[in-house]
């Protein structure tokens, strides 16, 4: 049985494709729970308007991901902690704490977006990457400081 996925399924693909899965699958859970509608010649018309308005989104995405990421170059950001005498740091700085030192100085960057190795646990002067779309991204430099 043909179906046109309407979201994405885990290991059977995503919005918008058509796949060719069991009968019972299909009928039995696919389609009643709205992951799928049935290919028909009506759907697959639908299908194509649905493509088209996915690209449209994907470009419109890519290029306020491409903005924000020009914007985004070249920015660093202070982050004011504690530490003992060898610079180590009594926590560490993580994704929490460099969003909200970006969001100090008026930019909103989800802390899920913010990708690190590990958590920060010295002082100094470190890069870190903003994935912001499929192959965008941004690095800044964190700055930490004692307080």
């Amino acid at each position: 049985m043909k179906v046109i996925l309407t979201q994405n399924v885990p290991r059977l693909g995503s919005e918008g494709d058509l796949v060719t899965v069991k009968n019972g699958y299909g009928r039995n859970f696919l389609i009643p729970s709205g992951r799928a509608m049935a290919a028909t010649e009506a759907n697959l018309a639908k299908l194509e308007g649905m493509v088209k308005l996915k690209d449209l989104r994907v470009q419109k995405d890519s290029r306020n991901a491409q903005v924000v990421a020009d914007r985004l170059s070249g920015v660093s950001c202070t982050v004011r902690v504690q530490a003992d005498e060898s610079d180590k740091l009594y926590g560490s700085v993580g994704p929490r704490e460099v969003a909200t030192a970006l969001e100090d100085q008026g930019v909103e960057i989800d802390q899920s977006l913010i990708i690190m190795d590990e958590h920060i646990k010295m002082l100094g002067v470190f890069p870190v990457t903003i994935h912001l779309f499929k192959d965008i991204d941004a690095e800044i430099r964190v700055w930490v400081i004692r307080e």
